[in-house]
């Protein structure tokens, strides 16, 4: 089976759910949470992975990675059923998959601004302003990140859409016309 089709499935259930239960923005800060976590300890997707840890431990981790409650009843109710069908090992995808159907749903674009060096603050603000006027009354979902290889200028990423301002892709592109 498609590894994509069982994360899917499962975040469009729990979108589904939350809604229903008027819990799907939480839920997205909830797999949010979770998705920096596997992100900053990447040791994490090993012992979820590891079969001998068992799955209470699992479930727990899950849900101080997430940041949820024992109050979040739609979270702890979605951890409950990973564990139920020994799917505790997929929590990432599903999350990352859950902020994106989320995403869609609700009109947010994912835009990450990457540049050399730290953005003053008003020419981000000019740069968000930008982005904004071409996301066509969509939201935007905001991340910036450092990359001293770009050597200078930025690079624009809103959801599969690139846009190359940097020094680095100017002298690549400098090199193939040389080469050429």
């Amino acid at each position: 089976m498609n590894q994509g089709l069982i994360p899917n499935r499962y975040a469009k259930a729990l979108l589904e759910y939350a809604a229903e239960n008027g819990k799907d923005k939480h839920v997205f800060t909830l797999m949010g949470n979770l998705a920096a976590a596997y992100e900053s300890q990447p040791d994490l997707l090993k012992v979820m992975a590891n079969p001998f840890v068992p799955a209470a431990d699992k479930a727990r981790l899950l849900t101080t990675a997430s940041g949820a409650t024992a109050d979040d009843t739609v979270m702890q109710s979605f951890i409950q059923l990973l564990t139920e069908n020994n799917r505790l090992d997929a929590a990432r995808d599903i999350a990352l998959a859950y902020m994106k159907l989320y995403r869609k749903a609700h009109g947010i674009r994912l835009v990450t601004v990457t540049s050399a060096a730290p953005m003053a603050k008003a020419e981000e603000e000019r740069l968000k302003k930008l982005i904004t006027a071409q996301l066509g009354g969509d939201t935007m979902d905001y991340k910036s990140v450092i990359d001293p290889d770009l050597i200078g200028g930025f690079v624009v990423n809103i959801d599969n859409e690139k846009l190359d301002a940097s020094v680095a892709n100017e002298l690549k592109q400098l090199r193939l016309k040389l080469l050429n």
